[in-house]
């Protein structure tokens, strides 16, 4: 059986040419509804759409400063830069919240600062030009507002104290928290750096050298990750928040407005019944993380892997496309290959955890189900050789070691968001 697949890699797509398989099988997520008229779903949202919570209006007055948090480039993919000047023009013109009162926090965890133009990317040219702009600092100045019955101490940032706080996220599968958005926009959001650290030092198992089985994609019950972030997003109080859905062609289909958990989880069962997807582990899976920006970079890039590991036999073998045109992503991420080569990573990372030392670790641990992973990418080769990773710059150079001869073969084009399920 022969086929061409084509599959995004940055702002590019490729054809990835399949020959002589037995079966091959390509795993889509299921189709969404279209929001075809976005003004009115999202006044339906904040208004009598509004989930275990008043509407909006009734939430914030027109003497109210506000703090709008909103996710970084990295999530750019939910196209919230089409929903916050609905949003800003709704605060000023509906509610009378002057603009000079109105602050955008951009949730940036530990990632990396925004560009100018990054932050029109995020919030659109027209939100930029009304309203504040701000990105959090994790180690800038911080309030403590509590500690989480697991001992992590809470500090986030101050914008988010004594302001009304309304919350914007995407809802997408986590391959730490079960599922990102809602709560995750507070921690690790616009949480401090520590806090951070005291909150993702969970995905460690407490016993055994490796991941805790009850962290990763998909679980929220008994996640000390997801629960210690609940209890932490608790403590900032949140006046509102917009959770949105959007479908694999990148359009949005849900937006819930509501109460911080009530309105997320209910976006998260929208999200399940598309891209939780039913499959058999197959021979081969071939795979794209999605392109940009979903493998800007190997820590958020490495998503799709994750996933499309799900698909893979024990030992099989892996094409993947991820671009990475910034590196590991984390300033430490590439810092944590030579406890690697020396044997020791899980002890040097139980005594100095960072989020970074985690996504790598997490990296190489699921790239030993595989007998191969051939990654096309921007990375040297020679760096992530001791991840297990076998990568080539050329996509050719790659095909060459694949013999898809009679193999079950699995194309997930868009494995940064599906999740196969077996």
């Amino acid at each position: 059986m022969d086929k061409d697949v084509v599959l995004k890699y940055g702002t590019d797509s490729l054809t990835v040419p399949i020959r002589g398989a037995a079966r091959i099988r390509t795993v889509l997520p299921k189709e969404m509804e279209r929001i075809t008229d976005l003004p009115a779903a999202f006044l339906h949202a904040v208004e009598e759409g509004a989930i275990g919570s008043r509407p909006l209006k009734e939430q914030v007055g027109k003497d109210d400063p506000v703090t709008i948090v909103v996710s970084d480039i990295t999530r750019s993919w939910m196209h919230q830069d089409q929903v916050l000047p609905l949003l800003i023009d709704y605060l000023h013109d509906t509610i009378g919240v002057p603009y000079e009162a109105i602050v955008i926090l951009i949730a940036l965890g530990t990632h990396r600062h925004s560009t100018p133009e990054e932050l029109i990317k995020i919030c659109s040219e027209e939100v930029v030009k009304k309203v504040c702009v701000i990105d959090h600092d994790c180690d800038g100045e911080l309030v403590r507002v509590g500690r989480t019955s697991r001992g992590t101490d809470v500090l986030v940032n101050p914008l988010v104290i004594g302001r009304k706080v309304i919350v914007v996220g995407g809802t997408v599968h986590h391959m730490m928290a079960g599922f990102g958005g809602g709560r995750k926009n507070i921690l690790p959001g616009v949480a401090g750096r520590e806090t951070i650290r005291q909150n993702h030092r969970r995905a460690l198992d407490p016993e055994k050298a490796m991941s805790d089985a009850r962290v990763g994609c998909c679980k929220l019950t008994d996640n000390p990750i997801h629960e210690d972030m609940a209890e932490a997003a608790v403590l900032v109080p949140v006046a509102y928040s917009l959770n949105l859905v959007v479908g694999a062609d990148g359009s949005h289909s849900g937006i819930f407005g509501g109460a911080l958990d009530e309105a997320w989880k209910a976006s998260c069962d929208y999200q399940k019944a598309c891209y939780e997807i039913p499959c058999e582990k197959a021979d081969i899976v071939v795979c794209s993380t999605g392109g940009y920006p979903k493998d800007m970079n190997l820590y958020q890039g490495c998503k799709g892997m994750l996933n499309a590991m799900r698909a893979l036999k024990p030992g099989g073998t892996m094409l993947w496309l991820c671009k990475c045109p910034e590196g590991g992503g984390a300033p430490d991420y590439f810092s944590w290959l030579t406890p690697l080569r020396e044997g020791h990573l899980d002890a040097s990372l139980r005594a100095n955890f960072t989020i970074g030392g985690y996504i790598f670790y997490l990296t190489c641990e699921q790239l030993r189900v595989a007998s191969h992973v051939y990654t096309l990418t921007e990375l040297d080769p020679e760096l992530v050789a001791p991840m297990g990773i076998e990568a080539e710059k050329a996509l050719p150079a790659l095909l060459k070691k694949i013999n898809f001869t009679g193999k079950d073969v699995l194309v997930l084009p868009l494995a940064g968001s599906v999740v196969p399920m077996n």
